[in-house]
């Protein structure tokens, strides 16, 4: 059974930083890509960011490019999303995902928890 349970939002002010985390379990964490979507309220979800299963490659969204980082301890087993200068627009539900196939970006995202959330307000 894939589980992945996120942790770290909260509420912080516009400029303000957090580290978002997602511990993984039921599946080999090291062999599948990872990502980070996001949900505002009221909006669908959109892709944040993505590493590949060996770490070695990164992607952004546009808007997130400089403000966000995206990285993974293998060890374990669990993937981070460092979020900087934080604007009231990133306030939503933040899910971590795995991609479908082991060693691949092939397929689509799988998004097995239930999110955590980042409230950006003064």
């Amino acid at each position: 059974e894939v589980l992945l349970v996120e942790s770290g939002g909260g509420l912080v002010q516009p400029g303000g930083s957090l580290r978002l985390s997602c511990t993984a379990s039921g599946f080999t964490f090291d062999d599948y890509a990872m990502s980070w979507v996001r949900q505002a309220p009221g909006k669908g979800l959109e892709w944040v960011s993505s590493i590949s299963w060996n770490g070695g490659t990164t992607y952004y969204a546009e808007s997130m490019k400089g403000r966000f980082t995206i990285s993974v301890d293998n060890a374990k087993h669990t993937l981070y999303l460092q979020v900087n200068s934080l604007k009231a627009e990133d306030t939503a539900v933040y899910y971590c995902a795995k991609y479908l196939y082991a060693s691949s970006w092939w397929g689509y995202l799988e998004i097995w928890g239930q999110g955590t959330l980042v409230t950006v307000s003064s």
